[in-house]
């Protein structure tokens, strides 16, 4: 039997949690069932993630970190500028990471998952650049409506090819969010 090294573990515990926390959601999914998948003990599982919680946020956390990287850009950018940036950069997002999308907005829908630190700004965010920076209500609306549409769209269509979903949703997005020269206000 050859001995597996702690990074080759950390990814196949990754990746066994990731397809089980997917057939079976978070809280469906034991910390016991993902060591018995990877093959090691569950003392070997919590030396290389403290809790459940903490692979959880693992698993997300590069979708996070381009989350946050497209804030940063969105960050000096007004109003059709950002809507554009944002449109590209969340639906790149989403097709990168579509496992992650998937677990999360399914876990979220049934309130199993523990919440993301600091996810809530960032999404009030992009939100807002998604809207233009608008301070319309009507804007607000077809901002959340269009970005839980595109999870939505990529979750369902998952085997769908890549280029061809991108450029349909970046092209339903921009027809649905009406056009709003006018600078952003901070909030």
């Amino acid at each position: 039997m050859i001995a597996l090294t702690r990074n080759h573990t950390r990814e196949d515990i990754l990746s066994e949690a990731a397809r089980l926390f997917a057939r079976a959601g978070f809280k469906g999914t034991s910390l016991h069932d993902i060591a018995v998948a990877v093959g090691c003990s569950k003392a070997t599982l919590l030396y290389h993630f403290a809790s459940k919680d903490a692979l959880l946020l693992a698993l997300v956390e590069p979708a996070v970190q381009e989350l946050r990287a497209l804030d940063g850009r969105l960050a000096t950018l007004d109003g059709e500028d950002a809507r554009a940036t944002a449109i590209d950069g969340f639906v790149d997002l989403v097709l990168r990471y579509r496992r992650q999308v998937t677990l999360v907005y399914d876990s979220l829908q049934a309130a199993e998952i523990p919440r993301f630190p600091g996810i809530d700004a960032l999404a009030e965010r992009l939100v807002r650049a998604f809207a233009g920076y608008s301070d319309e209500p009507v804007d607000d609306i077809a901002a959340r409506v269009v970005l839980s549409g595109i999870c939505t769209v990529v979750i369902e269509h998952g085997d769908s090819d890549g280029i061809e979903l991108r450029d349909a949703l970046t092209t339903v997005a921009a027809r649905v969010l009406r056009p709003n020269p006018r600078p952003r206000q901070e909030s």
